[in-house]
């Protein structure tokens, strides 16, 4: 390293040079080496090919149009389309009508109009629909591609057809053998008689049941979990099919109810029983008991097509205005103010049975002209349409669906269950009276003997003239009493009430010795001959005239104990 530091113009650090040397060496033909792994190769993504346009595609080629059942769902579309009664759409007598139950579907033939849900619709007309008016049903014929030769028969169609003579016999037995069925031709019937093609509903469902056959045939149903759902859309159309197949082994058909049809279970069980034909025998809470008949057969059912799927649903008018009821602006909002700081009457679970939530609002508006249900858990429509029931069930006018509540006001024209009765003064001579109703107010016509008008209940009512009549209440007139007045007068009401009630009527008669005896009629003396035996045998007959020394006819208004304490002071 001496020597080369020593020799001159040599830099060890110097850069490299800028135009690299002549490379003479003819370029090697060797490739670089090939990786141990092979790098693999993925295909292009599902989403890659959806973006990219179809390449190579002549102009002028035909597609043929897409069928509208198979397009996007309909939330993602913005088809609005306003309709009006009737018709809307028809293919070959299958149609699509709008009508007052909303959308429904004709077939030809059917015993009614098809809907998707029987006893969830509203009762109001739609404004539009949200996709094009078809169908949910299956084609009335289904083509098959050919393939050069017939379908085949199942054996159930071949078993079938070798049943059927050709020809029948030339010579058939005489009438009456046995073991031989006679088989006739339809011929012609009478004017007016036709042949019957299916039984009436009340042939199916043959005589009343019984209570004990009421009980045996709901029993093993009881504790069982085999039983259509019946939901947030009601009876729908599948749910017949799906009813006939439950009665298919079983006599009777378990239903449980849930959620927003529970408010109103009448119109659900009516529906139940017009759609299907079978008869409700029992209903406990959402659970009912639907019974196909004696004289059912699950071959001779009515057999009605599937829906493919659910239909989209209509566009109906809007349940919150903003002046409802009479109102005007500044009065709904001014109403909806105060129903925030309002508490609720109750908090609805989801899926819940909602059975005795119109009795609740109904009682609630007897108190208060706003009410306010909690529903916080529960999807945003099935609150509507709750909201929807009760405005219909209550009445009631709806004001808002904010914060997941539902806010109500009884409306102007609305009416008390209770009407206004009048309480008679039913009251003897030697009763004081008094004022039931009394708020704890002075008024100067308190001295007023005549009846006061309130509001209350007949059972009510009932209880206070039953009290009344056995003296253990009394009315009083006299409102402006001082405590000492007023004191008085209970204490002496205590006394006449102690002394009716601890009285008892005496029957005397007389003996034929010219001696009277008193026969007590009292609910004490009806006991029975062993309770009266022990008694005696743990009586005292030493202290015998303390007890018995007395009269033994009392005067009214007298008691027993009375007597004894005051024989106890004497001795």
């Amino acid at each position: 390293m001496a020597i080369l530091a020593s020799l001159q113009g040599l830099n060890l650090f110097s850069s490299l040079p800028s135009t690299p040397p002549p490379n003479d060496q003819p370029p090697s033909t060797s490739s670089s080496p090939s990786p141990p792994i092979p790098i693999p190769k993925y295909p292009p993504s599902f989403k890659s090919q959806r973006r990219k346009p179809p390449q190579n595609v002549p102009q002028n080629s035909s597609k043929p149009p897409p069928n509208p059942a198979l397009k996007s769902v309909h939330r993602r579309s913005n088809y609005y389309k306003p309709v009006r009664d009737g018709v809307i759409a028809s293919d070959d007598g299958r149609s699509v009508v709008i009508g007052d139950s909303g959308v429904s579907y004709l077939l030809p033939g059917a015993p009614f109009e098809f809907q998707y849900s029987y006893s969830e619709t509203p009762k109001v007309k739609p404004l539009a629909i949200r996709e094009p008016a078809f169908l949910p049903f299956a084609p009335p014929t289904m083509p098959r591609p050919w393939t050069g030769k017939a379908p085949l028969k199942s054996a159930k169609e071949k078993k079938r057809n070798r049943k059927i003579p050709l020809l029948d016999s030339f010579n058939p037995p005489p009438r009456g053998t046995e073991g031989v069925k006679q088989m006739e031709m339809p011929g012609p019937f009478p004017f007016g008689k036709y042949p019957k093609v299916r039984k009436t509903k009340e042939e199916i469902l043959g005589e009343p049941l019984k209570k004990w056959e009421i009980k045996m045939l709901i029993k093993p149903h009881l504790s069982s979990n085999r039983q259509v759902n019946l939901g947030r859309d009601g009876l729908t159309h599948n749910m017949l099919e799906l009813i006939h197949s439950h009665w298919k082994r079983t006599p009777v058909c378990k239903i449980r109810c849930k959620g927003v049809p529970t408010v109103d279970m009448d119109n659900v069980c009516q529906h139940i029983e017009n759609k299907t034909g079978g008869k409700i025998i029992n209903r406990a809470g959402g659970a009912v008991y639907l019974f196909r008949g004696r004289n059912y057969n699950y071959a001779n059912r009515p057999q009605y097509p599937v829906m493919l799927w659910k239909p989209a649903a209509p566009v109906y008018p809007k349940l919150i205005q903003e002046a409802p009821g009479g109102l005007t602006k500044d009065e709904a909002n001014e109403l909806r103010m105060k129903g925030k700081k309002l508490l609720p009457i109750c908090k609805l679970a989801k899926n819940g049975v909602y059975i005795s939530l119109v009795k609740d609002v109904r009682h609630a508006f007897e108190g208060s002209p706003l009410v306010k249900i909690d529903c916080k858990g529960m999807h945003a429509s099935d609150y509507k349409k709750l909201g929807a029931k009760l405005k219909e069930l209550v009445p009631c006018v709806l004001l808002s669906f904010d914060d997941e509540q539902i806010l109500m006001w009884r409306g102007s024209d609305w009416k008390s269950m209770y009407r206004d009765v009048s309480i008679p003064s039913i009251l003897g001579n030697d009763v004081v009276t008094s004022d039931l109703h009394r708020s704890g107010k002075d008024n100067d016509d308190s001295g007023d003997p005549d009846t006061q008008t309130v509001r209350t209940s007949p059972k009510m009512l009932s209880l206070w003239k039953r009290a009344l009549e056995s003296n253990k209440a009394i009315l009083l007139d006299e409102i402006n009493l001082g405590p000492d007045a007023l004191l008085m007068k209970v204490e002496e009401f205590e006394g006449i009430s102690q002394a009716t009630e601890h009285s008892y009527p005496a029957l005397i008669v007389s003996g034929e010795d010219g001696t009277s005896s008193s026969m007590e009629e009292s609910e004490y003396l009806s006991q029975s001959d062993d309770d009266n035996d022990d008694f005696i045998d743990d009586y005292d007959e030493e202290n015998d005239d303390v007890y018995y020394d007395s009269d033994s006819s009392l005067p009214l208004g007298s008691l027993p104990v009375d007597v004894i304490a005051k024989k106890f002071s004497q001795d």
